[in-house]
């Protein structure tokens, strides 16, 4: 049986991580009543500083399905094609994220996406706090996001 398996994004990538992520950053707005805010990856990837974070893609069989963005302390992007929502490739990045990351790592869920909220907890994440503020490359919006942590001390008993 052929599986998911993650690896190094590659520029030759771009254009499918494009695909997935405005698809899935649709799904994530429309749960928490912000579908206004969006923007296409295209331009929220030099917005946002997507390439200074390590980037993972997850593959099967030559098709990329999702990727994940993170650096040693921040999970900052994790999305997966909604064709393949529940199939574990979301699992497969967040491990990976958080295997390479340092001993504790953080991200933030939007108010309102409550199977994401579910999907992190469901990987070891915890909620730390609640924060209100402008949304990260789109400060029109005012956006309400739960922080979550991943300790390893904790998770590794």
């Amino acid at each position: 049986m052929t599986r998911y398996f993650c690896r190094p994004y590659q520029h030759k990538d771009y254009p499918r991580i494009c695909d997935i992520h405005d698809a899935a950053r649709l799904d994530e707005l429309r749960l928490s009543n912000l579908q206004e805010a969006f923007i296409p990856l295209r331009i929220a990837a030099a917005r946002e500083g997507l390439f200074e974070y390590q980037l993972l893609v997850a593959e099967m069989n030559g098709r990329v399905d999702g990727y994940v963005a993170f650096s040693a302390s921040e999970l900052t992007w994790l999305y997966v094609n909604p064709d393949c929502y529940r199939t574990g490739i979301g699992s497969l990045l967040a491990q990976a994220a958080v295997d390479r990351s340092g001993p504790e790592i953080f991200l933030e869920v939007i108010s309102g996406n409550e199977p994401a909220l579910a999907f992190y907890r469901s990987v070891g994440f915890e909620h730390v706090h609640t924060a209100s503020g402008a949304m990260p490359g789109n400060e029109a919006f005012r956006i309400t996001a739960h922080v979550m942590s991943y300790d390893k001390t904790k998770n590794s008993a």
